[in-house]
């Protein structure tokens, strides 16, 4: 799994960590699929409870860095910040309700695309992409294509959240390129509390002004709502973190697309839905597209990363 002659070889351990962190970041799409209660509202407690949990870690420990990204220099890296834990916002309005109106399958695979998107965000800044990364995006949106017009025949409201889903992948590789940007500097916890303490402000303003119901939920809705702060947004890809220490980053970003099928899987097993069958080939096809683009772009010297993955534990969007 591991190319690098530098890097320790497997264990049994990390093996195990790698399942775990594919079974955590699996679960956000049907918990989601499984509350009741508007995805708006899931995301804002989703990142407000991360914030309560991260925040008195990094103010403890980082207070002197806090002070740092509001003077000189510093508010450049604390403006990043900011605008990722905008961009952050908008994945989730997005993204989340996707899960609600289409398949948890077709809201997981069309997320995935936030590699391809991310690409496009790079030859945008004037990198030069090699073919392989271009064969990748073009297989990928015909994927894409594929899946959402099988929806578009079928259901107006599966059409719409498959919509959703790529708009949701998008904002993601935004969230992604400013995170960059900001953590060239500073660490992982402090980006972490100030990116979803913004998000989570905006998400709050939005379901106001939108009255959308934040309180008054069943027992099992917030139990799902724990569950995707325990373990798609805290333990998910602080294994996935873990794993970074013997495994490639580029093999995780790989490991990560499992989610898709993992997604589905659970969605089967516990929620009894299926994709349609007609949309399966074209999800096949833009995973295979997005790990082209992936493996493609890691041969370059400028890796295109299709996520961050920082040296200390920090949840990704999903």
């Amino acid at each position: 799994m591991s190319s690098d002659p530098h890097r320790p070889s497997l264990d049994p351990l990390t093996v195990g960590v790698v399942v775990v962190a594919v079974a955590a970041v699996s679960s956000s799409a049907p918990l989601v699929a499984f509350a009741a209660a508007p995805a708006l509202a899931i995301a804002f407690w989703r990142n407000l409870l991360s914030v309560a949990v991260l925040g008195p870690f990094s103010l403890a420990r980082r207070r002197a860095e806090f002070r740092a990204l509001t003077v000189g220099a510093g508010r450049r890296e604390g403006l990043y910040c900011v605008l990722s834990g905008v961009a952050l916002a908008a994945h989730f309005a997005t993204w989340m309700p996707s899960a609600q109106l289409t398949s948890v399958a077709a809201a997981t695979a069309l997320g995935a695309t936030q590699p391809v998107w991310q690409g496009l965000i790079a030859r945008w800044q004037g990198r030069r992409l090699p073919a392989a990364v271009w064969a990748g995006i073009v297989v990928a949106v015909v994927g894409a294509a594929l899946a959402t017009g099988a929806d578009f025949g079928a259901s107006g409201r599966a059409f719409a959240g498959d919509l959703l889903a790529v708009t949701g992948g998008m904002f993601a590789a935004v969230y992604t390129a400013f995170g960059e940007r900001a953590r060239a500097t500073i660490s992982t916890t402090t980006y972490t509390t100030i990116c979803y303490g913004v998000c989570a402000a905006i998400l709050l303003l939005v379901c106001l002004l939108g009255g959308v119901r934040l309180h008054g939920y069943d027992g099992g809705t917030w139990l799902a709502i724990l569950g995707l702060v325990a373990g798609a947004q805290l333990l998910g890809h602080s294994m996935f973190n873990y794993a970074l220490r013997r495994v490639s980053a580029t093999t995780i970003s790989v490991l990560i697309l499992l989610e898709a099928p993992g997604a589905a899987l659970i969605a089967w097993v516990w929620l009894g839905q299926l994709p349609r069958p007609l949309a399966l080939p074209g999800l096949a096809l833009l995973l295979a597209g997005v790990v082209v683009v992936v493996l493609g772009g890691a041969r370059t010297p400028r890796r295109l990363t299709p996520v961050p993955l920082p040296a200390d534990p920090a949840p990704l969007a999903d």
